[in-house]
């Protein structure tokens, strides 16, 4: 039995650029919208927020001289051509789902609002929710919590390359210790860049817990949906 009904799940532009070093890895891709169906056949209704690192990051592009609104513009469409991608490879395999963008850019996708979005989830359609909050100044971290409390989400997972949350940064201290379990405000007295300070401001607000697993290993969110001890809880 699925632990969750209904989630929101943010994926890594990052983690979905594999091995290819920038852009979208084939195999990477796959590997996503054959876990993405193997939940949705569970019965489980999904959302998903995906980023655009792995084509333009605003806040790297304002460092190097970019308009940062100008950007943060570019990051979100990045996103739309992620969500694109993640659209079509589920349609290979037979996943019905629906494609928004917060951004009005008909037929590209459809221009998001809550009440077609709960319509397309309560229809069993995995539904993207792409272009961010369609605000500069604002990450995809926040755009995936927005998104939770709007369709009304049990749970915020957030897919990524480690697999939770550590003391330190694992890929730059060995020493690190991963928490199974934390709070929100141990994470912001701690000082642990797990998201931004508004995402993580919402999520308390509203009750929203957040789990952070590793995304990148195969299985891991079907291990997740069904309550399996993997990642790192965040909770109020």
């Amino acid at each position: 039995m699925a632990r969750y009904k209904r989630i929101l799940l943010k994926l890594s532009g990052e983690s979905l650029m594999g091995e290819a070093g920038y852009g979208i890895d084939n195999n990477r891709l796959a590997d996503y919208a054959n876990q993405i169906k193997e939940i949705s056949e569970l019965g489980v209704q999904i959302g998903i927020v995906i980023g655009g690192g792995n084509i333009f990051r605003g806040l790297s592009g304002a460092a190097k001289g970019f308009d940062r609104v100008k950007g943060d513009s570019m990051g979100m469409l990045a996103t739309v051509i992620n969500g694109l991608a993640i659209s079509s490879a589920l349609e290979s395999i037979n996943c019905k789902n629906r494609l928004f963008t917060s951004i009005r850019m008909e037929p590209i996708g459809e221009f998001y609002s809550k009440h077609k979005a709960l319509e397309a989830i309560n229809n069993g359609e995995v539904t993207i929710i792409s272009g961010g909050t369609s605000n500069p100044y604002f990450t995809t971290d926040t755009a995936s919590a927005l998104r939770g409390i709007e369709i009304e989400a049990d749970v915020f997972l957030k897919g990524t390359r480690v697999d939770g949350v550590y003391t330190a940064d694992p890929e730059k201290d060995s020493t690190a210790v991963k928490y199974d379990t934390i709070t929100f405000d141990e994470i912001y007295k701690k000082g642990l860049k797990i998201m931004d300070l508004t995402a993580t401001a919402m999520c308390i607000e509203n009750n929203l817990p957040v789990i952070v697993f590793d995304m990148d290993t195969v299985g891991n969110l079907k291990k997740v949906i069904l309550g399996e001890n993997i990642g790192t809880t965040i909770h109020n």
